[in-house]
């Protein structure tokens, strides 16, 4: 491995994180402040022994070969790695890190904060203020819908769920949840994904994007919901069929949904941007100065474990 590898960064991190990766290499941080084209970071990649990417790169073997046979990690800025070709990268030889844990904490705040916002109606407050319109206090005034004694549906207990379901109980919510296994740990009730959704008022969504969810919530499972329920989505958007969304809001088969995440991302389904009953917030799950910063660390750490022949920190298996 060469003594000053090349680390390629697809777009700007905190400088803690830039710190760290210098002291192993030199650091190439790309200059535009968007995701770049799939030209473009093929071309910005080359001659790359490291490779810290973002969500939003798709890196597959043709991004490794356009790097080189010297590409060593790609080492992704984010838990979920749906972004990433882990087997095509295997075969090259190529480590491949994630960010897991660091965000657990900022991503279940950012979700229950959704749930409360979708719940008690309040985006709907705020923009009445903000433009202006006449209001006053009255008992049937923007009523929303309240928690305690209601039942939360975690799909997907892994840390993050687990996380979003402590937080849902001291709220005096009773949580059932579905997926590979039970948690014997756990005091929640484990449930099939069919009992989950027929049984739940609020469900959340904390599983990773696999071909097998994709589309996990398409229209069957939004009518399997209660009318009165609410969708939260925190995890990738393409777990859930926007279109599949809109009409069952259009058709009043579930009450509402959050969302942090979408489909076609940066693209809303603008009939949802339309409504009132849905909240959406521009992928802010792990949005904290101290959480993004630790995950950019991590990755960094992952990529200068790997420069030096350790193992890193966080390895995605092939």
């Amino acid at each position: 491995m060469s003594d000053h590898p090349l680390i390629a960064v697809t777009r700007w991190i905190p400088d803690d994180a830039v710190k760290v990766l210098a002291d192993a290499g030199e650091v190439r941080v790309s200059e535009l402040d968007r995701p770049l084209t799939p030209e473009e970071l093929r071309s910005f990649v080359a001659g790359a022994t490291a490779i810290v990417a973002m969500l939003h790169d798709r890196i597959d073997a043709s991004v490794a070969e356009a790097a080189g046979p010297q590409l060593a990690v790609v080492a992704n800025v984010a838990v979920g790695y749906d972004n990433v070709d882990v087997p095509a990268l295997a075969a090259r030889g190529v480590t491949v890190t994630n960010t897991p844990g660091v965000l657990t904490d900022a991503t279940a705040d950012l979700a229950f904060g959704l749930l409360l916002a979708v719940t008690r109606r309040l985006g709907e407050g705020e923009r009445l203020l903000r433009a202006r319109e006449p209001w006053s206090f009255h008992l049937g005034f923007l009523l929303g819908s309240g928690l305690q004694g209601k039942t939360l549906g975690v799909v997907g207990l892994g840390q993050i769920g687990r996380a979003m379901a402590e937080r849902a109980a001291a709220f005096g919510l009773r949580i059932v949840y579905s997926g590979r296994s039970a948690k014997p740990d756990f005091a929640g009730e484990f449930v099939s994904f069919e009992d989950l959704l027929r049984r739940s008022d609020f469900v959340s969504l904390h599983c990773p994007l696999t071909p097998e969810t994709r589309h996990l919530i398409g229209a069957e499972a939004l009518r399997a919901m209660k009318p009165t329920a609410y969708l939260v989505n925190t995890t990738r958007g393409p777990v859930v069929d926007e279109a599949a969304l809109a009409d069952a809001l259009e058709a009043g088969e579930i009450a509402g949904a959050a969302l942090d995440v979408f489909e076609h991302e940066p693209r809303v389904e603008p009939r949802l941007l339309a409504r009132d009953d849905v909240v959406v917030t521009p992928h802010l799950g792990s949005a904290t100065v101290e959480t993004r910063t630790a995950m950019a660390v991590l990755a960094a750490r992952n990529v200068t474990s790997v420069l030096a022949g350790d193992a890193p920190l966080t390895e995605v298996a092939p």
